[in-house]
């Protein structure tokens, strides 16, 4: 099992979430590109931390959104979002070639997340993007979402991604962050959320329902409260239930 979380969200002077202590629990690292959070300086801080612990680097592709931190709906031109997904590839990937590393896969952030799960025209500009840059990039998703059924016949490599700080609606869709439910942030449901996911690959929704989670990697929120002492039970949890814990990709 893969055990991802979003990192490299700050810009300037501000910082979120504990970058250095997850890079230490992590496989994967979810890295913004400069859009809905990250600047340089960021970019290049987190891509030598993940490179020196051997931990894979995703592009946390995003709206171009820094005010609204990529979690506003925009309509977006086919073109225009391919190529701004293809420039913050690029720009992450300058980063990890620093340290004879390269991207290893894409993950859509926030808004964007949601819109590709279930539009058309907005996952297949990421399917064009990927595509375009290197068709050997994964693409982590939610599963069954119109995103990995559109890279699958793509040809492209999909990852099914669970999260185990979110809460889900029976239909298995995340609650929206809108709710006041949509976060879980007791470390220890987190742990054991994770646990299920990975032994039995299932989630509890919001109304007990148990719900198929068929996944290959568990994200945790950096910026979630509590991120890093919840990062530190899932990752016990897991291997103390035989979990194998490594990057997919």
């Amino acid at each position: 099992m893969d055990l991802n979380a979003d990192l490299g969200e700050g810009f300037g002077i501000w910082r979120l979430g504990d970058d250095e202590a997850l890079l230490d629990l992590i496989t994967s690292a979810n890295v913004a590109c400069g859009f809905h959070g990250g600047d340089p300086a960021t970019m290049h801080r987190v891509c030598e931390g993940a490179a020196r612990r051997g931990v894979a680097v995703g592009a946390q592709v995003g709206y171009r959104d820094l005010a609204g931190f990529g979690r506003r709906a925009i309509a977006y031109d086919f073109a225009e979002l391919r190529d701004e997904t293809i420039y913050q590839l690029g720009a992450l990937d300058a980063f990890c070639r620093l340290y004879r590393t390269r991207v290893r896969y894409l993950k859509p952030h926030g808004a964007l997340y949601h819109a590709v799960a279930c539009d058309e025209a907005q996952a297949a500009a990421l399917v064009a993007a990927v595509s375009g840059y290197d068709y050997e990039l994964p693409l982590l998703c939610p599963p069954g979402s119109v995103l990995a059924q559109l890279a699958v016949g793509a040809g492209l490599r999909v990852i099914a991604e669970g999260f185990a700080d979110r809460n889900y609606r029976p239909n298995g869709s995340l609650v929206p962050r809108s709710a006041a439910n949509a976060l879980v942030t007791d470390p220890d449901q987190i742990a054991e959320r994770a646990v299920r996911m990975a032994t039995e690959g299932t989630v509890v929704a919001v109304d007990g329902t148990v719900v198929p989670c068929p996944v290959e990697s568990i994200c945790l929120h950096g910026d979630t409260p509590g991120a890093v002492r919840s990062a530190e039970l899932v990752r016990a949890a897991l291997l103390n239930a035989g979990t194998t814990l490594t990057p997919f990709a």
